[in-house]
């Protein structure tokens, strides 16, 4: 098609607005709105709201502010949540998972991530993928002057048992069930199983 041939734009129609743009000039509806409470959550809109986020601190090593990125949501088999790691911290005792695995989203600062005996450079940007088991013990550590902010996503299997290096702890997590012991402490399979309890009610 040469230049003669081209049609002469519709000056009307290259003004007017589309249908597209028009609709999202709208109000949401309120089904809309009710999708976005059940579905969608905005940490900097958590990070402002009071009491939605938990601190989580012990001196001189530990400290963070945590909140649910999922709670109130329809996440059934993935839970997140919006750390931030103040300078020169870090978040929980270094660990692995033997049921969940764990996504970090780095969304502002720097660090490192302690993984399996080495320390791995960390920036805004980054996504840390962590699969369970043995091989990648883990946690991250603010090692900045600024505070460091990521989103912590993560399977929701249960139960699940975690194992603590730096303490040589095991900590097994069910609904209503939580036990953290030192691994040497293990008892054998048969204490307290020889008296008959099967007929005592309690009571």
């Amino acid at each position: 098609m040469n230049e003669a041939e081209q049609p002469t734009p519709n000056a009307a129609s290259q003004d007017a607005p589309s249908q597209a743009a028009l609709a999202l000039q709208q109000a949401p509806s309120d089904a809309a709105l009710a999708l976005r409470q059940t579905l969608v959550r905005n940490w900097h809109e958590l990070e402002a709201t009071p009491g939605a986020m938990t601190d989580f601190e012990r001196p001189p090593l530990y400290k963070s502010r945590y909140g649910s990125m999922t709670l109130g949501t329809k996440a059934q088999k993935l839970g997140a949540g919006y750390d931030v790691l103040a300078p020169h911290s870090r978040v929980c005792p270094y660990h692995y998972h033997l049921a969940q695995e764990e996504m970090f989203v780095i969304l502002e600062g720097q660090g490192h991530l302690r993984v399996a005996g080495e320390l791995v450079p960390i920036k805004a940007g980054d996504v840390i993928t962590i699969p369970p088991g043995v091989e990648h013990p883990h946690h991250i550590l603010n090692t900045s002057d600024a505070p460091m902010r990521y989103l912590s996503i993560s399977t929701l299997e249960k139960p699940e048992v975690c194992y603590y290096p730096d303490s040589d702890k095991l900590g097994a997590y069910a609904p209503d069930h939580r036990m953290l012991v030192q691994r040497g402490t293990n008892v054998d399979y048969w204490v307290g199983e020889d008296e008959d309890k099967a007929f005592i009610k309690k009571g």
